[in-house]
């Protein structure tokens, strides 16, 4: 247990069994009241997020998560299945947990687990990743005035937009924070 005055951006807090994240908070002193934490939380399991005011006599626990550098392997459709590159132990995780990093895995890609309590809570990946174009319509010559773009798809399925002369076959590293092309890769 930690006072409240010790939270931090980014922080893992274990709150009524469930695991919560630190995105915001502020320390607050109104005059002659006593100081108040005002906090913002995302909830690790759910997403969902909620804000919490707490006196600066409170205390909170804090969780540790531990993170492990894994190797993603294949999916069965309904999970996905990762191996802990130093063990070689294997994990399943359910597809609902991975939505936002799957248009961007790939087999033997390596990513970052974290765990709590050897339970998975998060996963991390690669800022920027490099995938291969599979479809893509061919660019009308012509149409440079202005910066045009057309829809890609890439081969884990990922649909984007982008630039004109961009041809299937082509390597393009993309943002996975945004989901947006950056540039074809060398």
């Amino acid at each position: 247990m930690i006072p409240a005055t010790q939270i931090r951006k980014g922080m893992i807090l274990n709150m009524e069994g469930q695991l919560f994240k630190v995105m915001d908070y502020q320390h607050i002193t109104p005059g002659n009241w006593r100081a108040i934490i005002h906090t913002k939380l995302r909830n690790i399991a759910t997403g969902n997020q909620k804000e919490l005011r707490l006196s600066s006599s409170d205390k909170v626990d804090q969780a540790f998560l531990d993170e492990k550098e894994m190797e993603y392997l294949y999916n069965d459709g309904e999970n996905y299945f990762f191996m802990d590159t130093e063990s070689y132990e294997q994990i399943s995780i359910p597809k609902d947990f991975l939505e936002s990093v799957i248009p961007f895995m790939k087999e033997n890609d390596k990513v970052q687990i974290e765990l709590y309590e050897d339970k998975p809570v998060g996963v991390d990946i690669a800022n920027i990743v490099e995938l291969e174009v599979t479809y893509t319509e061919p660019g009308a010559k012509g149409n440079t005035a202005t910066n045009v773009t057309k829809p890609a798809t890439t081969e884990t399925g990922y649909e984007l937009n982008v630039p004109i002369f961009v041809t299937i076959g082509d390597r393009l590293r993309i943002d996975t924070r945004t989901g947006e092309y950056i540039e074809r890769a060398k």
